[in-house]
């Protein structure tokens, strides 16, 4: 079957210095048309990070649209033309008090690709040191928080955990092929 849709025309409803909403007019499989309404996002990197204590390094933020504060592993939007992993690296250091001499690709993958074209590139963090001397950007207001495994079983079961991206990380964490 195919499955593909076309795009025959649309028009750009908003657009700021970092996300676009178009509304276009698509063709389905069947040749009826339809519109679509798509967020257009340049990507973001997110970052697993455990210490040589066994704890990730997860930050705590007020997210305004959930109308909650949420524990989350570091991530960040790429800004034009960046290197994910730059991203990445940047993003631990920014929102933590830890740098990493390196990170490693896990996984891309969308955030929500039913309306957003966003793709969330993961990495895990090598060599991670207390030593950041960077701050979060002005309207970012951030808390570090370190936990175990059991303690992150935990905040999962307890819903305190509940974004995806983090999800994701952490369910590679936990499982036996990336425990370090």
């Amino acid at each position: 079957m195919k499955l593909n849709e076309t795009k025959l025309s649309g028009n750009t409803l908003f657009q700021n210095s970092f996300l676009t909403i178009d509304q276009d007019v698509i063709q389905l499989p069947n040749g009826n048309r339809h519109q679509r309404l798509v967020v257009r996002h340049p990507g973001a990197a997110c970052v697993l990070a455990v210490t040589d204590k066994q704890q990730v390094v997860l930050v705590r933020q007020w997210r305004y649209a959930a109308g909650r504060a949420l524990l989350e592993v570091p991530a960040g939007k790429l800004d034009k033309g960046e290197d994910p992993a730059q991203c990445a690296l940047r993003e631990l250091a920014e929102e933590t008090p830890y740098t990493a001499a390196s990170v490693e690709k896990i996984a891309a993958f969308y955030s929500a690709p039913g309306f957003c074209d966003e793709v969330l590139h993961l990495y895990r963090a090598h060599g991670i040191q207390a030593d950041s001397a960077l701050q979060p950007d002005q309207d970012e207001f951030v808390e570090t928080v370190l936990l175990t495994q059991e303690e992150v079983r935990q905040a999962i079961a307890n819903q305190e955990i509940c974004d995806a991206k983090t999800l994701i990380a952490l369910q590679f964490w936990l499982s036996e092929s990336c425990t370090a």
